[in-house]
């Protein structure tokens, strides 16, 4: 579940309840009706597909947000603390600096400190400093942070087994594919498009009639 996401490690907020309370807005399936009807009016039907797939892919993606977060709860108490225990665990023991943590997540030496001091109130971790650096601090999991990261696996297994039941491995293979093009698809610049041969075009033509847009009947 560490992000390729992100994932996605988010910052904390104030305290680490906010982050363990942290509810997003819910999301409409679709727009409304009216809507609809007013936008197949006047962009093609391509456009309308696509904007139908946008609301269905972030209702997804919020619920699948939510799901995590609340998975989270019972054990490593949020999905950003989960991220920093199982990059000490795949560590299997070795200390790891603050700074490499820093670095893997992508997010500010604020945000992962703050994180970090919690871990260790809780006794999920210790930090020592280095013996041939005084400046750098070396994490390490501590029985209990193991315990925690061990148990979140097993439980996160069968939860994950459970919610991509409905998909065979070729299908899970397909939709990774797909949405990893999807993603591809929205880091396009605002201001360029890009072509099936990867290079792009600035978007300085102009905008056609609106009768252009029309849906076929």
């Amino acid at each position: 579940m560490v992000r390729g996401h992100t994932d996605e490690l988010v910052a904390r907020g104030s305290t680490e309840d906010n982050m363990r309370g942290r509810t997003p807005d819910q999301l409409p399936p679709k727009p409304p009706a009216a809507v609809m009807e007013a936008l197949r009016r006047h962009i093609p039907w391509r456009e309308l597909q696509a904007l139908e797939a946008v609301f269905v892919l972030r209702t997804a993606a919020q619920q699948v947000d939510n799901a995590i977060t609340e998975w989270m709860a019972g054990t490593a108490g949020s999905p950003a603390r989960f991220q920093i225990l199982m990059l000490l665990w795949a560590a299997e023991r070795r200390g790891v600096a603050h700074k490499e943590i820093v670095t893997a997540l992508g997010v500010t030496r604020a945000t992962v400190s703050g994180l970090m001091a919690a871990l260790e109130r809780d006794g999920l971790l210790t930090s020592t400093v280095a013996s041939d650096d005084r400046r750098n601090l070396l994490a390490s999991l501590t029985r209990k942070g193991e315990t925690i990261v061990e148990k979140a696996i097993e439980t996160n297994r069968a939860r994950l087994r459970a919610a991509f039941a409905v998909l065979s491995s070729d299908e899970l293979k397909t939709l990774t594919m797909h949405l990893q093009r999807v993603r591809q698809g929205f880091s396009v610049s605002a201001d360029s498009t890009e072509r099936r041969d990867g290079s792009r075009d600035n978007k300085n033509r102009r905008v056609a009639p609106m009768k252009a847009f029309r849906s076929p009947d």
